[in-house]
Order: structure tokens, then sequence, then C-alpha cells
């Protein structure tokens, strides 16, 4: 982006295609967000006493359930217009469609899940997590970027961008958002080397998360709305108080006692499937496209009329 003056994005979205499959930089996002989560469990495991089949099969929940998340609210919160009258592309992620708060819900799901199984302490867990959660929102934000996605308002700015179908020059507020999301993460290490009760480092990124958010969101164009407010905004308030509310709650927790780790046996526990699988997901996010389902037969219609004019989705193509 050039510091002269504004920026005309003409940034293909699209990284190549294979076999007609259309592979996306919103899509990278993902795949890179995954593989640095797996990379940071993997690297604590001892710490976290996990076998190496527990990294993969954390990982594995980690990566299904946040594309899980993310879809749920996209489609109950922002389309739901759309997916009512389309219920066949609800599971169709090739077709774009992903909410940033739903991303951490299906994050927190996941670490659940698997502690409820496993028998770990979930806000341990959680702590750990916050640092690789606030990589994966921050890459996604770049993959909106490139993507073209994620209108910001107008502006009169030195570094305001020109967006493909969108009049006048904006806000790149994905960037804002992004930038946002990377800074946060050396705030969340360094608090996880003080001595804290479990939890707050988890509610400490729900908060800066969402209340950073709420002034990067005023600059957004917002197409839904929530409780009378902007539906993201409305989202970010919510979670702000979540992450208050659960610092306060664990400040007089000790450390001791049923939040230490509990060892496992590696006897029995070997990677043989999961390995291909959780490598399957991180292949399959790279066909994710940025933001709106509905958006798709418009925005790209033109230019990579592949995409959309398919037998298996017609009415997309018309």
């Amino acid at each position: 982006m050039s510091l002269l003056g504004p920026y005309v994005h003409n940034i293909d979205p699209i990284i190549g295609t294979i076999f007609g499959v259309h592979l996306w930089w919103y899509g990278l996002s993902y795949t890179l967000g995954f593989f640095n989560a797996f990379n940071f469990i993997d690297r604590r495991r001892r710490r976290l006493s996990l076998t190496e089949a527990q990294v993969y099969d954390l990982s594995i929940l980690i990566a299904a359930c946040v594309l899980i998340g993310g879809r749920a609210v996209e489609v109950v919160f922002y389309e739901w217009p759309f997916y009512r009258e389309n219920l066949e592309l609800i599971p169709a992620l090739w077709l774009g469609g992903m909410a940033s708060h739903g991303l951490l819900l299906g994050g927190l799901a996941a670490v659940w899940i698997f502690c409820r199984i496993s028998g770990q302490p979930f806000l341990v867990m959680t702590d750990v997590l916050a640092a690789p959660a606030s990589f994966i929102l921050g890459a996604g934000r770049i993959g909106n970027f490139i993507d073209g996605q994620i209108l910001g308002s107008v502006t009169t700015l030195p570094w305001g961008v020109k967006f493909p179908d969108a009049e006048g020059f904006r806000h790149p507020v994905v960037l804002y958002d992004g930038l946002k999301n990377l800074l946060i993460i050396p705030v969340l290490l360094l608090t996880a080397k003080r001595k804290l009760p479990p939890g707050f480092v988890t509610g400490l990124f729900l908060f800066l998360y969402s209340f950073l958010r709420i002034p990067v969101d005023v600059f957004r164009e917002y197409p839904t709305s929530l409780l009378g407010l902007a539906t993201g905004q409305a989202l970010n308030i919510v979670m702000s108080v979540m992450g208050l509310a659960l610092m306060t709650a664990v400040c007089g927790v000790p450390r001791e006692g049923e939040t230490e780790m509990r060892p496992v046996s590696c006897e029995g526990l070997k990677v043989d499937w999961r390995k291909p699988v959780f490598v399957s997901i991180l292949f399959f996010c790279l066909i994710i496209p940025s933001d709106w389902t509905q958006d798709i037969p418009d925005r790209y219609g033109k230019r990579h009329r592949g995409l959309v004019h398919s037998a298996l989705y017609p009415r997309l193509a018309q």
C-alpha cells in the first residue's frame, strides 16, 4: 500500500487453480493458522503432559470446530435470510461465508471437548492456546484483505483503499483488525509467563480481542444488525463482558490442585490415521474463499466463472 496516496486493490484472491478447483489466499490463512497451532502445542507437549497422538487429536478438533463455529455464526447471525432459501449450501464452505466470532467459539468448544475426553484442565489449556488463536484471527484478516472483502467506510485519508465493486476509497478495516490481533500475541505471551490463575490469560484474550475491535468496527460497514446494534458490535460487547467476567472470577483461584496437568500413558496411543486427517484438513482449507456466500456470483462470477457455474449449485450461477 502506497504511503503517498490511496491504494487501488487489484490483488487476485485466487492463488491458482488445480483441476478446476480454486485455491484462495483467504483459505491459506486457515492452513497457516492451524499448522502454527499444531506446532505451538507440539513444542509444549511434554509440559502439557500430552502424547503425540493427543497433539494431533487436539489439533484436528480445533481445526474442525473452528470451521464449524465460523460457519454456524455466519449462517445464523449474518446470512440466515439467504441460507433459509438455500439450506443445501450451509455445509458448502468452498463457496465462502465465515464469521470470526464463530471461529473463537468453535475453538473454545474444541478445547472443551478435548479436555472432557482427556481429563486435562480446560482453563490451563485455553491459556496455552490463546496466542495461536490470535495468530489465526490475524492471518484470517490478512486473507480477507487480499480477497478484497469486508468494507470499511468511505475515507479521504491517504491510506484509503479502492476495493473491487465498491464505491470510493475506504478504510482498510480488516488490516486494522488484523494488526490488532497480531499485536495481542506478545501481550498474551508475556502475561502467560507470570504466575497468574488458570483462565486469566484466556479472559484477557477474549477481552482484548473484542474490546479493541469495538473502535475498529466503527469504521466498518455492517449489513446486518443484532440487539439494535451492528451484528459484530453486539457480539464484541458480549465477548468483552465475558472476558472481564472470567478474569475477575479466576483472580481468587489458587494455581494448585485440580488445575495441574494430568500425566498420560503413551501406550496404545498412536498417530496412525491422525496425521493424514490433519493434513487433509489443512489442504481443504485452501479452497475456502472469503466472506459472504451470496456475494460469490457478483464478486467472482465474471472473473472466475468456474466457481459458480456448477451443476451442483445452479441457483448461484443464475
